[in-house]
């Protein structure tokens, strides 16, 4: 049997397209693993400490590329002495040298005497919000390198205000949430 010029150019060129097609399959992988190593992260909430602004369940892409922490940002961070390599969700409200006061009655909270406006705390009317015990600890200053975190859910988050997580560190934050989305229906 013998195999023409055109059978050889198609041999050749289906081989070759093969080929383009493996390597770009493994550039593709190469890409999405180096980029979910070294830039962004993947984490799936768990629990309802950040009601409403995040639902059990809810999907976040994180980065702790460049991150220096500002109040305000929501984060996902490790509490060594809670529950070691546990994500937390958390939202931040100081960082190293700031001042944070809390009315537990009003559900106030200050920082360098100034009301934080914040319109996403799961509010809930004629309660007093959780202290922990540690109520009569207020106003603190937040330590060099740490961060005093809170979750939305104020009476449903543990969180800086409780000593079981305490100010944390900024080396156990993971990232910075930077994109958050649903993959299974509510």
């Amino acid at each position: 049997m013998t195999i023409n010029k055109k059978d050889k150019a198609l041999s050749r060129k289906l081989v070759s397209e093969y080929f383009d097609w493996v390597e770009t399959f493994i550039l593709a992988l190469a890409f999405v693993l180096l980029t979910f190593t070294f830039l962004v992260r993947f984490v799936i909430v768990d629990g309802s400490s950040m009601l409403q602004t995040l639902k059990d369940g809810d999907s976040l892409i994180i980065s702790n590329l460049n991150y220096e922490p500002k109040s305000g940002d929501i984060i996902v961070v490790t509490a060594p002495h809670y529950r070691e390599d546990y994500p937390l969700v958390k939202r931040v409200i100081a960082t190293e040298g700031q001042v944070v006061d809390i009315d537990f009655e009003t559900w106030d909270v200050y920082v360098d005497g100034e009301l934080l406006d914040e319109d996403y705390v799961n509010f809930e009317p004629g309660r007093p919000m959780e202290d922990y015990g540690n109520a009569g600890a207020y106003p603190i200053t937040v330590e060099e390198g740490c961060v005093f975190v809170m979750g939305d859910n104020r009476n449903g988050s543990i969180d800086s205000r409780s000593s079981r997580i305490g100010q944390l560190s900024e080396k156990n934050i993971m990232g910075k949430v930077i994109f958050k989305f649903r993959i299974l229906p509510e």
